[in-house]
């Protein structure tokens, strides 16, 4: 069965909801190994451990994980029976300060051996990306430059998109009103 893509397209919360979600708050993944997964988080990626619960409180052990001033933004549970099917998440992503800064993580992820799964800018979105696996088979994507919709509710047509699948070749062909400022020399 076909999707309705402009039926889909065309819904909206209804009016007098009573409330309105702010921002996504954090996310839980369940790991097979907490202390490799701590390690992977802080040691590659560069998150800071908040708190441990001890298994006598979560067994498998409960890790709280922030990168910015709220208490987390990502947790992990350390019970998780297997490697991830990718069946209930498709992936986590994380928003960098720069495209630098993507260059950095792809250079951190390479030293590291994490496996590489994408790199260059997304379609829907335009978004200059890299993303990859934690040891436990999630996929994650740390990206910059997400487009911003406005008051006037203004999406970018897919006519804009550009679709890139290198890093390089992104900031090479930017689209229309991102502005790609490199301030270090780039390394393919």
């Amino acid at each position: 069965m076909a999707i309705d893509i402009v039926k889909l397209r065309a819904l909206q919360p209804p009016e007098g909801l009573g409330f309105k979600i702010r921002r996504l708050g954090h996310v839980v993944l369940q790991v097979t190994d907490l202390e490799r997964s701590l390690l992977f988080y802080t040691q590659v990626l560069g998150f800071k451990v908040t708190e441990i619960y001890s298994e006598d409180l979560q067994p498998g052990g409960f890790a709280f994980l922030r990168c910015h001033t709220d208490h987390h933004s990502i947790a992990l549970v350390g019970n998780g029976a297997a490697h991830s099917q990718h069946k209930e998440l498709h992936h986590v992503a994380f928003e960098v300060g720069s495209v630098d800064e993507v260059f950095a993580v792809r250079e951190r992820l390479r030293e590291q051996g994490a496996t590489i799964t994408f790199e260059g800018r997304r379609r829907a979105g335009c978004q200059i990306a890299v993303e990859f696996l934690d040891p436990d088979g999630h996929c994650l994507e740390i990206y910059w430059g997400l487009d911003q919709i406005g008051t006037s509710g203004y999406v970018r047509p897919a006519s804009e998109w550009k679709g890139i699948r290198t890093l390089e070749a992104a900031v090479a062909n930017p689209v229309v009103g991102q502005e790609i400022r490199i301030q270090k020399k780039l390394t393919p």
